[in-house]
């Protein structure tokens, strides 16, 4: 899995990092559709409706963060394109997109109710995102705090 090398200049606070990468709309909806498995460019356009010049941009910037790589194809008599595919890092971002849905879900719903819900593939039971302990145990978001070290 590809790092980010840090320098003296880069943020020391993990969110600011994370935001570096991903604190643009387009990432995140490039990552919802690769969650629901796009790999193409085409894939990635016909769905968000994003600009070509857009989507390149996004697109290397995940694979240059370590979050997607790019696989060659070639489909007989064209030329060699690329898909991309999430990597392990790209795969735990789910937890983020899944806390970002549920608290749409919660705070900004549309009247229709929600578009999607989290499931678990074994059991199919409906999922909460939710902060756990050693244990296994879910904390209360009233329990939770970020502590300097």
């Amino acid at each position: 899995m590809k790092k980010v090398t840090l320098d003296a200049q880069y943020p020391v606070c993990s969110i600011e990092r994370s935001l570096e990468v991903l604190g643009e709309r387009w990432t995140f909806l490039v990552l919802r559709e690769a969650l629901s498995g796009s790999t193409r460019f085409g894939e990635f356009t016909d769905a968000l409706g994003i600009s070509t010049d857009l989507l390149s941009d996004r697109l290397a910037t995940l694979v240059n963060a370590g979050i997607m790589n790019k696989r060659p194809y070639q489909q007989p008599g064209q030329r060699v394109r690329y898909e991309y595919h999430l990597t392990p890092a790209g795969e735990e971002l789910r937890i983020v997109l899944g806390a970002l849905q549920q608290w749409g879900d919660q705070h900004s719903a549309p009247a229709t109710g929600p578009s999607a819900e989290r499931r678990s593939r074994r059991t199919g039971e409906q999922l909460d995102v939710a902060f756990v302990d050693k244990a296994g145990n879910a904390v209360g978001l009233d329990d939770v705090t970020f502590v300097a070290t």
